[in-house]
């Protein structure tokens, strides 16, 4: 089955709710109206559960209780609830997947996602964006499960969804892979440039890239949250970060991963993302 095909399949592609579409979209509206955001959303129940109830974790320390949307994107700002809500409709728009643990993957996107935002921080990146991007950047993974199911369940035998070796393994065998899934539902679903881009490319990020930064910066999450399933020793988590990713973060090769928390205490109080 070519990329294009795999796309068409509607079976393979998740339906996220209308206002993450309308989120989504105000990623290239500077003028977007926050106040009908907030309206919309109000109007999704379980969006809006969900938000309050990250919103009143104890991630965000809120000094008194959020009790309604507009308050949630008053306090927390636009920009952490549209990361938020984005984040939260991906993972309820896929409900089974043939061959993967749900709980597993968005578990492992999610630490994807603080890592990433970690890291963005130590360089002066972007960190919702980061977030977002690190959050979503498996979702190939998922429509590849669901349209090429058999395939897929064959290659996780040998080549698991969590190993390093799983881009190359599924461009050998299907001539694309997952981080090219990802891009071009990023593409369909109008996401700014940067998006696509660095979901394209941070399987083998190039300075000549022009998401370099952010495709380096997912490139570490993603092997940091990979070897929090495996529990590295140093060399081996050192060895991850090449001097060519040292060169263009402007970071030592030891120095980025020396502080970073366990990813689930990076990422405690964010679990309501993914139940």
């Amino acid at each position: 089955m070519t990329l294009e095909t795999l796309l068409q399949n509607p079976n393979a592609l998740p339906s996220a709710p209308k206002v993450v579409a309308e989120l989504i979209s105000s990623f290239d509206d500077p003028d977007v109206a926050v106040e009908e955001i907030a309206r919309k959303l109000s109007l999704d129940p379980v969006l809006s559960a969900k938000l309050l109830r990250l919103a009143n974790s104890a991630y965000y320390h809120v000094s008194r209780r959020i009790g309604n949307v507009g308050d949630a994107v008053r306090m927390l700002g636009f920009v952490t609830v549209r990361t938020l809500v984005i984040s939260s409709g991906l993972v309820g728009s896929f409900k089974t997947v043939p061959g993967l643990d749900l709980k597993r993957f968005w578990r492992y996107s999610l630490h994807t996602a603080v890592a990433a935002k970690w890291i963005a921080k130590q360089i002066g990146a972007n960190t919702d964006l980061a977030f977002t991007i690190g959050m979503m950047h498996g979702i190939g993974q998922l429509v590849m499960h669901a349209g090429v199911a058999e395939q897929a369940r064959e290659l996780d035998q040998t080549v698991g969804p969590y190993e390093n070796g799983r881009i190359a393994a599924e461009k050998a065998l299907f001539g694309y892979d997952f981080s090219e899934v990802g891009a071009e539902l990023a593409v369909r679903w109008k996401f700014p440039d940067l998006f696509h881009q660095t979901l394209r490319h941070f399987g083998d990020p190039t300075p000549e890239s022009p998401s370099y930064r952010m495709a380096a910066v997912i490139h570490l999450a993603v092997l940091r949250a990979r070897y929090e399933e495996r529990q590295p020793n140093d060399e081996e988590l050192a060895a991850c970060f090449t001097a060519a990713l040292a060169t263009g973060l402007g970071v030592a090769p030891d120095a980025l991963f020396a502080g970073i928390p366990p990813l689930g205490e990076l990422s405690g109080g964010l679990e309501e993302l993914i139940n």
